[in-house]
């Protein structure tokens, strides 16, 4: 069940961010009458799953789901249609339009992604507000168990106070983003500020780990469930382990320090069970465990037991429009620096290129339209991004030539067109094997 729900924001996110960047080039290119002959969601090589003619499109759906295309009479695209190219042009034709009118119709799909993205951030700030844990109430610090953070110079405990001279205000999802693109990080220690400077193959080093959060907020040792062949059956899930061997454990990871300090050995655990402290004897393996599954607490649990204070502001519908269009602004200017470190070899950043399972792992396992809507917002934020990439067959291919014609006032010839074209898929087809490369790469090596 959970591949089926998974599967399905995968799809339904991919089709609706296809269907409306495709959208964005067949309304403009309807409004300056350019007849659009195809309309289709995923590719239709050799045959269709489903389509119909009304007018003079034809609408379908394709089975190869790697994208989806219009096709437009006169221009010279993926179809490579030059049989079309080869006759006389027509008043209804791409190739036809004035330059202005054909930069619109191919700035039309991205320009959807971006306008779709912010409007995706404005209403889930009106719909779900902004929670977070203000920075200052991690007294106690965050937690750090990944390598390459601790290889950096991190440990669990510290507080993050500024990435590149701004200061982190709150907690929240962003702070792993930002922490792989800083370059300078002014953590707090035991009350003393230092700065550690990330290395710059860090992402690459990312790789070589287990994956999981670079930075999160410590939790406390909360049973979820007893094994069947556990020594310590007197501890009940749901109970919150405080203290061991008479050192207090406030988190999980004390906890942990204390029971590989005591393998084979049996201590007192002092839980908090219904509100109330009980001490119970537990035995420890070997390997330093209690032989139980780790369970977990809601925000609103953690505040009533003392741990975070957590802050939730919401906004307006008029309030919510800034709030989102900043969020916008912050992915796109952050996607950029991604983009730039992947483009950057000293950085090992383009080893992490994915293709359509690092995307598919991105989804979770249940449903949350909180959730799926913050990942359709960025999907659509990088298919814009990638589309305007000056690269012939992408939309920001045509543009560099239409933008070539407008200001020289010469426009380049079909036959330039098609070879650039052709190059241009080549590259898009290398590109694409050696993300999907990357993605089977990674799966033989369980990483």
């Amino acid at each position: 069940m959970d591949i089926v729900i998974k599967l399905s924001q995968f799809l339904l996110s991919l089709s609706l961010l296809i269907i409306l960047h495709e959208l964005g080039h067949f309304i403009p290119a309807k409004l300056f009458k350019t007849r659009v002959e195809k309309f289709y969601l995923f590719f239709d090589v050799k045959y269709s799953l489903l389509k119909k003619k009304i007018g003079e499109t034809e609408y379908g759906i394709g089975w190869l789901p790697l994208g989806g295309y219009v096709k437009i009479s006169g221009m010279i695209d993926e179809s490579m249609d030059k049989e079309q190219m080869a006759l006389p042009p027509q008043p209804w034709e791409f190739r036809s339009k004035p330059a202005w009118q054909r930069l619109i119709i191919m700035l039309g799909g991205v320009t959807v992604n971006f306008i779709l993205a912010f409007i995706i951030y404005i209403g889930m700030a009106f719909a779900y507000g902004d929670t977070y844990i203000a920075n200052s109430d991690l007294k106690d610090g965050l937690l750090i168990e990944n390598k390459a953070m601790q290889n950096a110079g991190f440990k669990t405990g510290d507080r993050i106070i500024s990435i590149d001279g701004e200061k982190v205000e709150r907690f929240d999802n962003g702070i792993n983003a930002k922490v792989v693109m800083g370059k300078q990080v002014l953590i707090e220690r035991n009350g003393t500020e230092q700065s550690i400077t990330m290395p710059n193959d860090f992402v690459d080093q990312l790789s070589k780990f287990e994956k999981g959060p670079l930075v999160s907020i410590r939790m406390p040792f909360v049973i979820g469930a007893v094994a069947a062949d556990s020594k310590n059956t007197a501890l009940q899930p749901k109970d919150i382990v405080i203290a061991l061997n008479g050192q207090k454990t406030k988190y999980f990871d004390e906890a942990k320090t204390v029971l590989e300090n005591n393998t084979n050995k049996t201590i007192t655990a002092t839980i908090l069970r219904d509100q109330k402290e009980v001490q119970v004897p537990v035995t420890v393996s070997k390997d330093g465990k209690l032989g139980v599954q780790i369970g977990g607490l809601g925000m609103e649990s953690l505040e009533k037991l003392g741990y975070y204070k957590v802050s939730k502001q919401e906004f307006g519908f008029l309030e919510s429009i800034p709030v989102g269009l900043t969020k916008g602004k912050d992915q796109l200017v952050g996607y950029g620096k991604q983009l730039k470190m992947i483009f950057s070899p000293s950085t090992g950043a383009y080893k992490q290129v994915g293709g359509f399972k690092a995307i598919f792992d991105i989804f979770p396992n249940t449903w949350s339209w909180e959730v799926f809507w913050t990942i359709t917002a960025l999907l659509s934020i990088m298919l814009g991004v990638m589309n305007l990439l000056p690269i012939p067959a992408l939309d920001g291919g045509h543009v560099m030539f239409l933008l070539y014609e407008i200001v020289s006032g010469k426009k380049p010839s079909d036959k330039f067109l098609e070879n650039a074209q052709m190059v241009g898929f080549v590259l898009l087809i290398t590109l694409l094997l050696f993300a999907n490369g990357n993605d089977i790469y990674k799966s033989i090596l369980g990483k």
